[in-house]
């Protein structure tokens, strides 16, 4: 299944494989961890170096988020510049939210995808 079919599959509401994996019934390697969020490699790479950064507050997306979010999205950016250069990326890497059906989001669970290890390309979709 591509990313647009799973997008136009998902529920958007309910439990999801991210919540799971922070209520530990599912393992996963953290690559960080805090009170505010969690960081791992995505199962399904799609650059040399592909990471996620989840919030541990259950927001499905992007357009759920309330005004009282904003340091803890501005937290997620910060954790994901940090580990960026801890990655390696140096030379940059691309910062990815899909929001809703039509931004291919296919876990409703707000997450960061954090992609580089090579070129990227322009237009991205």
């Amino acid at each position: 299944m591509d990313e647009v079919e799973a997008a136009h599959s998902a529920a958007p509401a309910g439990d999801n494989i991210f919540a799971r994996i922070l209520r530990e019934e599912i393992p996963t390697k953290f690559i960080y961890q805090d009170d505010q969020c969690v960081a791992f490699h995505d199962v399904a790479p799609q650059a040399p170096v592909h990471f996620l950064v989840i919030p541990r507050k259950p927001i499905a997306m992007l357009s759920d988020a309330e005004d009282a979010d904003e340091q803890l999205l501005g937290h997620l950016m910060v954790v994901a510049r940090k580990l960026a250069k801890e990655q390696g990326l140096d030379k940059g890497f691309r910062l990815v939210l899909n929001n809703g059906k039509h931004g291919a989001q296919s876990v409703y669970h707000l997450h960061l995808h954090v992609l580089g290890g090579r070129q990227m390309h322009w237009p991205p979709g």
